[in-house]
Formats: structure tokens, C-alpha cells, sequence
């Protein structure tokens, strides 16, 4: 990597002209100011890139799962006695943007909740355990699963919520940029994930052409 592909050295640059004891056998701070400009602007895309771990590499499912547990209490109540539905809502977003931004490494925003289903009811005291895992990897978004649990004292979780959550990659402008790392099947369930999700992927196209 060249000191110009380097953000560290290029800050080196800017300030050697101030501290070095004799600084007037170096160029003026500006030039080195406008060289840093215009390669902010004809690199954006790389600089960010760089600020973020230099090459981002492809990864598996594994390496942005995540799993988020929460011991319910009042507040998370609603007046029939169960677990506010808003509330799930709010954890499953969380746990989805997580596992986005573990993959993409830029910052998200949530596009869109669909098959969000709630199979059972959750109550005062349950262990709640969010698992949120990626299945599917587009040029911009990403589609994530996410399965919530109620975790029983012997270990085994029933589940009670699923929801598949669409995020997509952001820049400093709040624009969509590409997702640099694709993703690795390891096996023919993630396969089959993938598949499917590329299904809901065109059912979602399919939906906004229809106006719903």
C-alpha cells in the first residue's frame, strides 16, 4: 500500500510540514491539504473503505450471527399480561441491524419487516432469546432472519416470533452503496436459505410493482 493509500501516513503529511524542525524543505501544509482533497473526492468510495479495515473480505453466516437475550419484565408488558408485540418489534430490528453491519461493515437502515409472524404468546419473567442470522446478500441490501425464543429452564427454546427484515448498506450521505463482502454458503441448508430468500426477494419487486 502506498502512503496516498494510507489515511495514517496521508495525516503524517499534513503535519510534518508544521513540526519538522526545517520545515521550509517541505512543501506548505496547502499542498498537501489540496492533494488530500481531491483525493477524498476521486476515492470516497476507497477511503471508506480503508477507515474500515482496508479490504473487506467475504464472509460466512456465522461471522454476523447474533443473538440477544432478555429477561422480560414489567415494562415489557402490555395490558393483557403478555409481551408488548411493539416491544419484539424493537428487539428484532436491533438484533437484525447488528447482524447487518457485522457483514457490510457500513452503517444500515431497515427498508422493510415482512412475514413477521407471532406464533406464541410471551409472559412476565420468560428468557427471551432474538437470533438474528443473514441469508441473503443483494448489490445493496441484505436480507435477514430473525427467530425469537422463549428458553425453558432445561435449556430448550420454543419459538415464538419469526420476521425477515431487507437492510440496506449506507454511506456517509445516506445513499445506498454496494455491499463489499458476499457471502459464503458452507453448507446445503444455507444453500436452501439462500434460495429461498432470493424468492421473497422477487415477491418483495413484485409487490411494490403492484402498489402494495
Amino acid at each position: 500500500m502506498s502512503c496516498l493509500h494510507n489515511p495514517i501516513c496521508i495525516n503524517i503529511l499534513i503535519i510534518l510540514p508544521i513540526c519538522h524542525p526545517d520545515h521550509r524543505k517541505y512543501p506548505g501544509p496547502l499542498l498537501y491539504l489540496s492533494l488530500l482533497h481531491r483525493y477524498n473526492t476521486e476515492n470516497s468510495r476507497k477511503i471508506s473503505l480503508l477507515r474500515q479495515g482496508d479490504i473487506m473480505a467475504d464472509k460466512r453466516i456465522t461471522d454476523s450471527l447474533t443473538e440477544q437475550i432478555h429477561i422480560l419484565r414489567y415494562e415489557d408488558i402490555n395490558g393483557s399480561g403478555r409481551l408488548f408485540g411493539g416491544t419484539l418489534v424493537s428487539w428484532i430490528d436491533e438484533v437484525a441491524v447488528a447482524v447487518a453491519i457485522r457483514h457490510c461493515g457500513t452503517q444500515v437502515t431497515t427498508a422493510s419487516i415482512d412475514n413477521l409472524q407471532f406464533k406464541e404468546a410471551a409472559y412476565l419473567g420468560d428468557l427471551l432469546v432474538i437470533v438474528g442470522r443473514i441469508t441473503y446478500v443483494g448489490r445493496t441490501s441484505m436480507e435477514v432472519r430473525v427467530d425469537s425464543y422463549i428458553e425453558k429452564s432445561d435449556g430448550t427454546r420454543h419459538p415464538i416470533n419469526r420476521a425477515f427484515l431487507t437492510l440496506v448498506s449506507i454511506g456517509t450521505d445516506d445513499t445506498p452503496i454496494p455491499v463489499e463482502s458476499k457471502l459464503i454458503l458452507s453448507n446445503s441448508a444455507e444453500e436452501t436459505e439462500w434460495e429461498n430468500a432470493k424468492k421473497r426477494v422477487e415477491l418483495r419487486k413484485q409487490r411494490r410493482r403492484e402498489g402494495f
